[in-house]
């Protein structure tokens, strides 16, 4: 995929995920204005709700971070190791800022 394209892929994901991160975001007093008899399912929506939100602003920080590689040249190079990260794992995953060898060594260490 050449970078045109994953610009663009990017850029469309970025929208997508302020749309989804302006949808979540809303407004947290909304939730403690229901009934009583809400709260039980209230919370387990905020709950669900926040943990979306927290996994969108993640991934946002991932698209910013692929494009501000785009822009400086290092884009599509492992930013561990250096070197570069194969083609489809960059299809599948524009934001990828790793090759599969340390993506995997990180998620180990988590």
């Amino acid at each position: 995929m050449d970078n045109a394209t994953a610009r663009k892929r990017l850029e469309n994901t970025l929208a997508e995920l302020d749309r989804s991160i302006g949808v979540l975001g809303g407004d947290p007093q909304a939730v403690w204005d229901r009934s009583g008899a809400d709260a039980g399912s209230t919370l387990t929506d905020t709950d669900r709700n926040r943990a979306m939100l927290d996994v969108a602003t993640r991934q946002r920080r991932s698209v910013l971070a692929a494009l501000q590689r785009m822009d400086d040249g290092s884009y599509g190079l492992c930013t561990d190791c250096g070197r570069p990260v194969p083609a489809g794992r960059l299809e599948a995953r524009p934001e990828a800022a790793r090759c599969v060898q340390c993506q995997s060594k990180r998620e180990r260490r988590r």
